[in-house]
């Protein structure tokens, strides 16, 4: 499944290639220097490094009483790191695949998403709930799906996700430094896409999306594992003489309005993209977000295009399930211009 470390390929003078998994470890590494109240536990994160290798090598650094593997119970483990950050740690705990994590629910939308308002903030819980995300791997029933939605509308919860190893590197290490919970979604597809940059680097805060590729014709709203799918697209429309503005909004919750809002207004059209079932994702709420406070700039509905409304299908069937560029073009072509 690969590994975390850094990958010894071409890079620039002074960077390094680094894969996204191995830009999470170095900052898990990184933050457990820094702060000895930043812990780490989860299933299978010590000596076998994560399933997906990114706390490879952290245990024998740190020791066991840093970073532990965890009993095989979700809600065990987060409310495990409730009683944690109660009395000052910072835990940082994985849930090893999305749709493991919803045994967790009731502990993160009681608890966690809670305590801060419940107590009028008199405790705190600095909470880091990693959880790899979404498909595209070839996962088998249960290791494949995209809970953000469910998340994203619980109040007290930061919903973030990065979509290059520069902002998983930049994003994990303020997920750790914030004194709030933070579900930090980790696109399993992306774990090893690679990318010149020297760490430690800081790229625009957490809470901010941003424009990765300009355009004049139409934004292309995306998160995590879709932008990749979004850029794909704007390139392929280059040739179909479109100018495709792309926005990676890296922050579910809280919503950049701010930044998401510029861009439509230049453009005039958007299109939502993710991976998750159409009907109640969240695309949803961003199209009527944005229509609701951008109205008189659309020149036509926002749409959405997104996985289908079933369960998330068998690897076999993986393919035809995602969002493809070629059914975003696809739905581009349905608006007149």
């Amino acid at each position: 499944m690969g590994t975390a470390t850094v990958d010894a390929g071409e890079s620039r003078p002074g960077t390094m290639l680094v894969t996204m998994a191995g830009a999470l470890n170095t900052a898990l590494r990184d933050a457990m220097a820094e702060n000895p109240d930043v812990v780490v536990f989860g299933e299978d994160v010590g000596p076998l490094g994560g399933v997906f290798r990114v706390t490879e090598g952290l245990q024998a650094e740190f020791g066991d009483q840093r970073i532990w593997d965890s009993p095989l119970a979700e809600s065990g483990i987060v409310g495990t790191a409730v009683g944690m950050a109660m009395y000052g740690k910072r835990p940082v705990v994985e849930m090893q695949f999305d749709a493991f994590s919803y045994p967790a629910f009731e502990q993160i939308v009681s608890h966690v998403a809670k305590m801060r308002n419940r107590t009028r903030g008199r405790v705190v819980l600095p909470i880091v709930i990693r959880i790899p995300c979404a498909g595209d791997i070839g996962g088998v029933e249960h290791h494949s799906d995209s809970s953000e939605a469910y998340w994203a509308h619980t109040p007290g919860l930061t919903v973030v996700t990065p979509s290059s190893p520069a902002d998983a590197y930049s994003m994990l290490r303020e997920a750790i430094e914030s004194d709030d919970p933070v579900v930090f979604m980790e696109p399993k597809s992306r774990y090893w896409s690679k990318a010149s940059i020297e760490l430690p680097v800081r790229t625009a805060p957490m809470n901010r999306a941003v424009v990765v590729r300009e355009g004049a014709d139409v934004s292309l709203i995306a998160y995590g594992p879709s932008v990749k799918t979004a850029l794909e697209a704007a390139e392929l429309g280059t040739a179909e003489g479109l100018s495709i503005e792309v926005v990676d909004l890296r922050s579910l919750s809280p919503f950049d309005d701010e930044t998401v809002g510029a861009s439509l207004r230049k453009t005039s059209r958007a299109a939502v993209i993710h991976e998750a079932a159409q009907f109640g994702g969240y695309g949803a709420e961003v199209a009527a977000r944005l229509t609701e406070r951008n109205f008189f700039h659309l020149a036509a509905p926002i749409l959405r295009i997104a996985g289908f409304d079933i369960p998330y299908p068998s690897p076999k069937y993986e393919e035809f399930h995602l969002p493809t560029a070629d059914r975003v073009l696809a739905a581009l072509a349905t608006w007149e211009w």
